[in-house]
């Protein structure tokens, strides 16, 4: 995974997100496992079918802690996620797959919450 935050973090866009107060305090008070769930749901819904509803549009730039995590660690779409992940659009999300979107996430969150 180190290897991914070093490419992304030679992305200009990628590494201007940041978490604000707002999505640090928010993410103290519920907790890491809390918002894992969240992020789980999210890609579970938005990102996990073959064919999102408004693919590229879906995730917002911010409202909660994991857009800004999608966005920075580009997988906030399946364009993303096929450019910068190797997993291509047009299918179903696998479990695994799913899984791993939210390591990353959870990942992009953690560094930012040691900050």
């Amino acid at each position: 995974m180190e290897l991914l935050f070093q490419r992304l973090s030679g992305s200009e866009f990628r590494r201007s997100f940041s978490l604000k107060a707002n999505d640090r305090c928010y993410t103290a008070e519920k907790g890491m496992n809390t918002i894992r769930t969240h992020a789980a749901d999210l890609i579970r819904k938005r990102l996990a079918p073959a064919e999102p509803l408004h693919d590229g549009k879906q995730t917002p730039m911010r409202g909660h802690p994991v857009f800004l995590a999608q966005h920075a660690t580009a997988t906030c779409c399946r364009n993303c996620l096929e450019k910068w992940h190797h997993i291509p659009k047009g299918r179903e999300l696998t479990e695994e797959e799913q899984e791993y979107v939210v390591d990353v996430i959870m990942e992009w969150i953690r560094r930012q919450m040691q900050r």
